[in-house]
């Protein structure tokens, strides 16, 4: 063959070869440079699942609604899932990549549906504690109240109850002979009279009262008949000495109580106390020598 032809048939033929090279680079180049893309993109959904991953658990603190931290676990646990599938698939698996991706933007959308919710309801928790806090405030200002009113009834209860009861006044123990005279000398002495008047008092419940007298020796003992009783006193019983039952009208009265002396006195001073309704109306004493 000759020169001539040879010498152009090379020069196309390394036009040829370089043209192929250069394909060829430009292939591997755009193929590395996808597959930097791929990497990228593979390596973003990683870090967007382990995001979302945290926030689930960081929802769940934030809530105390068993039913809805079981749903936002559930989530979880699928998104953990979802995050170990994506790291153990290749970069340059399309496919598996798109689908990943797919259930990515699938995972984002039910977190921000989470979000929503969870936000709607501490938004409405707030409400309620406030109204809560509200109330607490009402019913402690109310308890103060009833409280106050309580105490204030208390005390008018009281005054009416002190306001009705029976005042013995004029109050007189007497020791007298047997000439109803008065006598002090214990030898000479056969009776012990006892004198009062109830006070005047409309508020008193008319109709029968029973009138208690005890007579304390100066030991503290009570003077007692064989046909002794007691009556009721502030939660406890008492011994009288004697009683006497009278019709009280709410006007003034007088009262006159004999003890006959059938026992043994000794020197000393007698306390005499007068009882009626549950409470002590007065008291006197005497002198025996």
């Amino acid at each position: 063959m000759k020169k001539g032809v040879i010498m152009p048939i090379l020069a196309l033929l390394v036009i040829a070869v370089g043209f192929l090279l250069w394909q060829w680079r430009r292939v591997v180049t755009e193929n590395e440079e996808m597959s930097q893309l791929f990497e990228i993109e593979k390596e973003e959904m990683e870090n967007e699942y382990s995001s979302f991953a945290v926030q689930y658990d960081e929802l769940q603190v934030r809530i105390s609604n068993d039913s809805l931290s079981h749903q936002l676990e559930k989530e979880k646990l699928r998104t953990q899932q979802l995050l170990e599938e994506l790291r153990q698939t290749k970069a340059t698996n399309t496919a598996e990549i798109t689908r990943l991706k797919k259930e990515l933007a699938t995972v984002r959308a039910v977190m921000r549906t989470y979000v929503a919710q969870i936000d709607s309801l501490n938004q409405v928790n707030r409400q309620l504690t406030e109204e809560n806090t509200i109330v607490r405030k009402q019913y402690r200002e109310a308890t103060r109240t009833i409280d106050v009113l309580t105490v204030e009834k208390q005390k008018a209860e009281e005054k009416v109850q002190l306001a009705s009861q029976l005042d013995a006044v004029g109050i007189l123990a007497i020791p007298c002979n047997k000439r109803d005279k008065e006598e002090h000398k214990i030898r000479n002495v056969t009776k012990v009279v006892v004198t009062f008047t109830l006070a005047k008092n409309i508020t008193t419940q008319t109709g029968e009262k029973t009138i208690y007298v005890q007579i304390l020796k100066p030991d503290g003992d009570v003077l007692l008949k064989e046909d002794y009783g007691s009556f009721p006193y502030e939660n406890t019983d008492l011994f009288y000495s004697m009683r006497k039952f009278i019709e009280y009208d709410g006007e003034q009265q007088d009262v006159v109580m004999y003890w006959p002396v059938e026992e043994f006195l000794y020197a000393g001073t007698y306390q005499v106390f007068i009882f009626a309704d549950g409470v002590m109306i007065g008291q006197s004493s005497f002198d025996l020598k």
